[in-house]
């Protein structure tokens, strides 16, 4: 039994789909790398990893941090599919406005790119019962295409529609999700009509090329703040028992997968808010799942499936292994959303905390490396090096533009920080310690948190280093702890 949301953790924009006994979930992860992030479940309410889509989506010098960035941009609002033995993943980015079509024989990878022509704002993937494949996309305006049999590009000749439009003041429809169930074709929208919370949509229609028609079905704040739950896919049980896995927004923490029981009536679906106690079918009974949050010691020559990137990374100047994360920087940043090679992962809800050693013995004057909670109004905690001294500082940025909230001489060239997160009922803070010979102490302020469209992403928990006056310096970190509150 859970309380909701399912996973109080950034995982927006899902799609969900059942192979055997084994539920798998794509979620957006914008510019974050590795990206196209995959959990998988026998029950719908516990998650682990299960991998990424693609190391490296399409190279260019804004992901790469050597053009401005992608923060906001990237990968997002994803498709997957399983059909004749292969996982599908198609999703658009906005950056290089371009589409994506990824395969897999298995979910872990390895994933293969295929050219996909045309470019498909939130889509769908279709393969119809009589083998042809259709994609939904769009905003306001939801149009269905037809693909040739390898997604290459749309069919010539084939069918090319709108099948739901929207004209309110507002988000129009986006957010495509398409099934052919029974006799029915059943297209799941997200809508934010001016005045109202998010919320679902669904069109139906006997055939394709027939009559749509729909309106909005579900506006449920869930008790949480008027942060109406919607957009994302749908899910049978072998039992047949059928679910949505739509998302809700949380403030600072981000867009949370939120699982509700869906009844059929003449082939229309009918949405029910779940009850506390609420829980589904175990299809593995017993099954062990690694946590989407834990402590790590660095001993494996990658990162664990739970860290990401906050852009594409330089990967020369990142060493990972023998107990230690070492991160030496290649140039020169004014603040830390520049700063290349920060390793990232998410914050829980309601509550979380971490904590990470740093070793500055090899800063350069100038340098700075710590943890981050890394958002648009940032703020973090650091070891720095100054005229070859070492100093304790935490820094953040608000409204009013950045600050050095504090500075104290450090006791030596390395240095243990924690910040905690309370998500509870929207306070979204983070607070920072350092831990000295009397114990922990408060570094800097209580900060506040805020989720802005700037990154379009929870806040995330990063190690960082930042050169402030020459390129070269390397910094050590070891001993990653993280604890997520109770409910």
């Amino acid at each position: 039994m859970r309380k909701f949301p399912t996973i109080r953790a950034d995982y927006p924009d899902v799609d969900v789909i059942r192979v055997g006994d084994t539920y798998y979930m794509l979620s957006t992860t914008m510019h974050f790398f590795p990206g196209g992030v995959i959990l998988r479940s026998h029950d719908l309410i516990h998650w682990e990893t299960a991998g990424h889509v693609y190391d490296i989506m399409e190279t260019t010098p804004a992901r790469r941090m050597e053009e401005g960035s992608i923060y906001s941009q990237g990968m997002w609002a994803p498709s997957l599919r399983y059909h004749d033995g292969v996982f599908h993943a198609v999703f658009a980015a906005n950056d290089t406005h371009k589409t994506y079509h990824y395969t897999a024989e298995k979910i872990e990878g390895p994933w293969t790119s295929h050219p996909i022509e045309g470019f498909y704002h939130d889509s769908s993937l279709l393969f119809d019962d009589d083998g042809r494949v259709y994609i939904a996309s769009g905003n306001r305006n939801i149009r269905l295409v037809e693909m040739e049999p390898d997604l290459s590009r749309p069919k010539p000749g084939g069918l090319d529609r709108i099948i739901a439009g929207d004209t309110a003041r507002g988000l129009g429809y986006e957010g495509s999700h398409l099934y052919h169930i029974g006799e029915k074709y059943v297209l799941f929208l997200i809508h934010w009509p001016a005045g109202h919370m998010r919320t679902e949509a669904v069109w139906c229609a006997d055939s394709l090329d027939g009559e749509w028609t729909g309106g909005d079905v579900l506006e449920d704040d869930m008790g949480f703040f008027r942060q109406g739950v919607a957009q994302g896919g749908i899910v049978d049980t072998p039992a047949g028992d059928w679910y949505a896995v739509l998302f809700q927004d949380h403030g600072a923490a981000g867009r949370m997968p939120v699982v509700m029981p869906i009844a059929w009536e003449n082939g229309f679906p009918k949405f029910s808010s779940p009850s506390l106690d609420f829980e589904t079918e175990d299809l593995r009974p017993g099954a062990v799942l690694r946590p989407l949050w834990g402590d790590d010691d660095f001993t494996s020559p990658v990162p664990a499936p739970e860290w990401e990137w906050n852009h594409e990374p330089d990967l020369q100047n990142v060493r990972i292994g023998n107990g230690a994360l070492r991160l030496t920087s290649s140039r020169v940043d004014g603040e830390i959303t520049e700063a290349r090679n920060t390793l990232t992962r998410r914050t829980f809800d309601p509550g979380c905390a971490a904590e990470i050693t740093v070793c500055g013995e090899d800063l350069k004057d100038g340098d700075t490396a710590g943890l981050c909670a890394l958002q648009g109004l940032y703020a973090w905690a650091g070891l720095r090096k100054e005229n070859g001294s070492y100093f304790l500082v935490m820094g953040e940025k608000t409204d009013e533009g950045f600050r050095e909230a504090e500075k104290i001489p450090a006791e030596g060239p390395a240095a243990r920080f924690r910040a905690v997160y309370d998500f509870r009922d929207l306070k979204d803070t983070v607070a920072f310690y350092a831990e000295t010979g009397d114990g922990w102490r408060p570094l800097g302020p209580v900060h506040k948190l805020v989720y802005r469209l700037d990154h379009f992403a929870g806040v995330r928990i990063g190690l960082f280093l930042m050169s402030g006056k020459e390129a070269g310096g390397s910094a050590e970190f070891t001993r990653f702890s993280m604890t997520v509150d109770e409910d």
